[in-house]
């Protein structure tokens, strides 16, 4: 199957770059190009792509406004904003709008291919570190809550899940957490690359979640992994 791919970025190096990266992919089809967010309904209209790749900061019509408008028209629209910001305001604000993933511009090129996978398939793939500043601050609000008698513990004993994963993949999902790519995850534990897409697979598996950022979110909740 070929998952077909429209871009819309106003950088025309940078879109170039991002193309080229995709095109390595022989199952991936770039379709069409835009510079402007404008431009996504017509393009999605004549395409008909299944992942929108959308940059964040364009003039006109900004990448989370037209992936607004995109949603309302095409509710089934995948949308992947590439974006500087690592703040969660705009990473929260582009999924509340329908964005299924939020990556930031310094990924590298496996991380671009395995998030156009992922949304692909249905999921939603967030850059490592994003993940990172959603957990802590969701552990933030946790611990307001906390203040407010609400009744989360702020100084959860963390407990391994040995009864769902094995130490190898408890070591996987701590590394998650704390924002770790692969590469980065791999360089920790002195394995490679595709031996933790392995390691992830299987946490997906055997927790029945979708997406390494849902993976953290219910580690967290469980007390499994520390937030730092």
């Amino acid at each position: 199957m070929t998952t077909k791919i429209v871009i819309i970025d106003d950088h025309q190096l940078f879109r170039e770059g991002v193309k080229r990266i995709l095109d390595f992919e022989k199952s991936f089809e770039v379709a069409a190009e835009g510079d402007d967010g404008s431009e996504a309904l017509s393009l999605v209209e004549e395409h008909q792509p299944d992942v929108v790749i959308m940059d964040i900061n364009m003039p006109h019509i900004n990448g989370v406004e037209a992936t607004g408008h995109l949603i309302e028209k095409y509710p089934d629209s995948k949308v992947i904003i590439l974006s500087i910001h690592d703040d969660e305001n705009y990473v929260t604000h582009a999924l509340k709008t329908g964005a299924s993933g939020y990556l930031l511009k310094e990924m590298d090129a496996d991380a671009l291919i395995e998030a156009v996978k992922v949304v692909a398939d249905g999921g939603s793939y967030l850059h490592p570190r994003v993940t990172h500043n959603l957990v802590k601050e969701y552990r933030r609000l946790s611990s307001e809550k906390s203040s407010n008698g609400e009744g989360y513990n702020q100084h959860i004993e963390i407990r391994r899940p040995l009864h769902l994963l094995t130490r190898r993949e408890c070591e996987v999902l701590q590394l998650l957490a704390d924002g770790k790519s692969n590469r980065g995850i791999g360089e920790a534990l002195f394995i490679s690359e595709k031996t933790v897409k392995n390691h992830v697979s299987n946490i997906l598996q055997k927790m029945s979640v979708n997406d390494r950022t849902q993976a953290v979110v219910v580690a967290i909740k469980n007390g499994w992994v520390e937030v730092k």
